[in-house]
């Protein structure tokens, strides 16, 4: 039997036994982003292992494996690199490269077969989701829903918001989506950006317009949470992805990534839905 041994300098549920080295770090005033950081460590929700959020040169996040592999146990299809605080998705022509979480979890199937070293790192991470259940650390998430049979959509898990006059999709349910900013106890906002009492947005059907030069949608409309009757600066507290108290507080740093993800109707063709949700948070409309 293998033992669960892990690297020095780590824990036995992989997390760091000393703090990050501190760096003297310093963000433009014209920064978009007030994160302080070149990867934001996580936990994935399915195994809860240890992971590495990096920012992607289109904007979106991946999250990549904490620890650098050996190039030759890696096919070239999974291999990562990151430079300068930015993931790119192929080898550096070094001995080394990163690799995705999602090709190691234990709760997922292998996409295809897995090299002999690979293999063997996920068992090991599948021992470790075993120890954190056992020990009560991690608790992993209640299975979904299963899709109704009628394909009425009552609650878009990646809903499409309009801001601004720009599209995006959001990772969670609009009521789902959380600040991103620092509490003073150096943890992250528990609030959510959608404020209990105060202006919200609209449930609407619009155009599913695709970008110029693009075959046309099967979908004529789509339902979009539109927020662009709002005031500009409740609009961009939606953007920035800050509650109501944060948003009043601009020096505080920013512990996560906005999820925001600019829509493309092509490439997202699979969160878009023609009917408005039928219980959705605090307004809907039709045109």
């Amino acid at each position: 039997m293998c033992s669960l041994t892990t690297p020095s300098g780590r824990r036995w549920d992989g997390s760091p036994t000393a703090p990050r080295p501190l760096r003297a770090l310093r963000v433009a005033a014209d920064s978009p982003s007030r994160l302080l950081r070149t990867a934001q460590p996580g936990r994935c929700w399915d195994c809860g292992n240890c992971i590495d959020w990096y920012t992607r040169t289109q904007g979106r996040s991946v999250c990549l494996h904490p620890q650098e592999l050996a190039a030759a146990t890696v096919p070239a299809s999974c291999r990562w690199h990151v430079d300068s605080g930015i993931a790119h998705p192929a080898g550096d022509g070094s001995r080394w490269c990163r690799i995705p979480h999602p090709v190691l979890c234990p709760a997922r199937e292998p996409a295809e077969p897995m090299t002999p070293h690979l293999a063997e790192l996920r068992r090991r991470l599948a021992l470790r989701t075993r120890r954190l259940l056992d020990t009560g650390a991690f608790t992993p998430p209640p299975p979904g829903e299963p899709t109704p049979v009628s394909g009425l959509v009552c609650r878009p898990a990646r809903p499409v918001v309009q801001i601004l006059y720009g599209r995006y999709l959001a990772a969670r349910p609009v009521d789902d989506i959380q600040c991103v900013a620092q509490t003073r106890r150096r943890h992250r906002c528990p609030h959510p950006v959608l404020a209990a009492e105060g202006p919200a947005g609209v449930w609407r059907l619009m155009p599913a317009t695709a970008a110029r030069g693009q075959l046309a949608l099967p979908a004529a409309d789509m339902a979009v949470y539109d927020l662009t009757h709002l005031p500009y600066a409740e609009q961009l507290r939606w953007r920035t992805q800050r509650c109501s108290a944060h948003a009043a507080a601009p020096a505080a740093a920013d512990l996560a990534l906005a999820d925001w993800e600019v829509f493309d109707p092509l490439l997202h063709h699979q969160h878009i839905h023609a009917r408005l949700p039928a219980t959705s948070p605090r307004h809907r409309e039709r045109p």
